[in-house]
């Protein structure tokens, strides 16, 4: 019987996004967040979420982020991630909380099941983000977006990639191209072929992030997209009519100078992962670059913004 570790930070709500993309580097068994603000948001939204773990009600509100690991590598891995979270809290500007880590060993497989269990379908808008091992019928005005077992790269439910998905559904139109920047696991690129983008090109720079989306692109069917190994701002030959960005606000902030290089004149820009505490930053970083803002959406403690490029871009 397989034996796995458990790891467990304790984190905020603000930080449980920068604590889960330390953890999926280093995990393809996924990363499980549990996160109170998480159900408040959705059921202001409107939207169906049809779990509930016991630890979602703990009263401090901490946010706890799980990932798995084979007993064998688990020391070394743990003790990479504990360094990595260290230099997190030494360097980042908002709180993350404790940051506090457990570690528990448990046998076989029985976790996975129980994790799966969480996970149901979410509607946005017209999508609506499956799980593979949930047999869902969809209606007739739904199309769905299948994502596979390997969840390191979460299932659609947060905030950010929320509005990211409504913002594709009001901006994309037949024919265009919609590059999406850190795929991740794929779910805005196939979420933009599904609402009728002719080609989708999809750029992470992590392995298991192409992977991830390789992946749930066969499993939907999306023979449209083309998923790329590499930085985007490296290749201006690669251009679309809308670019979305679901990553840091600081990252965000970086590109503002060299996006439109890949953008087609007059096209759209949509940016999520932004705390509303930077979301004028990010404003004043575009509009210096020439970009107009178009559009925003502000859910929990986050924002995401649209922006239009001029012809010129």
């Amino acid at each position: 019987m397989n034996k796995y570790v458990e790891f467990t930070v304790f984190t905020t709500h603000e930080g449980s996004e920068l604590v889960s993309d330390i953890l999926s580097e280093y995990t393809d068994e996924g990363v499980a967040v549990t996160d109170i603000q998480d159900v408040i948001d959705l059921e202001r939204s409107g939207k169906t979420w049809d779990y509930a773990d016991d630890d979602l009600y703990r009263a401090d509100k901490t946010v706890i982020v799980k990932a798995y690991f084979k007993a064998n590598v688990a020391d070394s891995v743990t003790g990479a991630i504990e360094k990595r979270l260290a230099d997190l809290k030494k360097n980042c500007p908002f709180d993350l909380g404790t940051l506090e880590t457990s570690k528990r060993e448990t046998d076989g497989d029985l976790w996975r099941e129980q994790w799966k269990e969480r996970f149901k379908p979410i509607r946005i808008g017209k999508i609506v983000i499956v799980p593979e091992w949930i047999k869902y019928e969809k209606k007739a005005d739904e199309q769905t977006v299948i994502i596979g077992s390997n969840m390191a790269f979460g299932t659609g439910e947060h905030e950010t990639t929320a509005m990211c998905v409504e913002f594709l559904e009001k901006y994309v139109k037949s024919g265009d191209t919609v590059i999406d920047v850190g795929c991740g696991s794929g779910i805005l690129g196939i979420a933009a072929s599904k609402l009728g983008a002719k080609d989708v090109i999809m750029t992470d720079i992590d392995e298991c992030a192409y992977e991830a989306s390789v992946k749930n692109c066969e499993i939907n069917g999306v023979k449209n997209a083309r998923v790329l190994i590499e930085n985007l701002l490296d290749d201006n030959t690669v251009k679309g009519n809308v670019i979305v960005c679901n990553i840091m606000a600081e990252t965000l902030i970086y590109f503002a100078p060299f996006i439109g290089g890949n953008l087609t004149g007059g096209g759209t820009v949509i940016l999520s992962g932004i705390l509303n505490d930077r979301k004028d930053k990010v404003i004043k970083a575009y509009r210096d670059a020439g970009f107009i803002l178009a559009d925003e959406n502000s859910r929990g403690e986050w924002t995401a913004l649209v922006f239009k490029g001029t012809v010129s871009l």
